[in-house]
């Protein structure tokens, strides 16, 4: 989608689930250019943009209040990269989760 008011494609029909869904999973951009308003940290000459252009994230934390999606770019930034991304909360995720989740990334 170029903008917020331009009808889904086929394509994006497609990926999407068969059913009833929220309407911010229906939404949800799928591609980092769906992406609507973080042209300066997405765009070409911006950090983020840089770095998937040299083909290497470094380490990142986003922050910011919920529902802003912060979540979303990093899952789209993971599949561009193609990343294995693990979505963890910080309020439901405790230690063990958490233990589990750095051996998977030793291995």
């Amino acid at each position: 989608m170029a903008d917020l008011f331009d009808s889904p494609s086929q394509d994006d029909a497609a990926r999407r689930r068969t059913g009833p869904q929220p309407l911010a999973d229906r939404l949800r951009p799928q591609t980092l250019g769906d992406v609507i308003g973080q042209d300066h940290v997405l765009g070409p000459e911006a950090p983020l943009g840089a770095m998937l252009s040299g083909g290497a994230l470094s380490s990142l934390i986003f922050w910011g209040p919920p529902g802003v999606g912060k979540t979303t770019i990093a899952r789209l930034l993971a599949e561009q990269t193609e990343l294995h991304f693990v979505q963890i909360s910080a309020i439901f995720t405790g230690v063990p989760e958490l233990r589990k989740v750095f051996e998977a990334a030793r291995l």
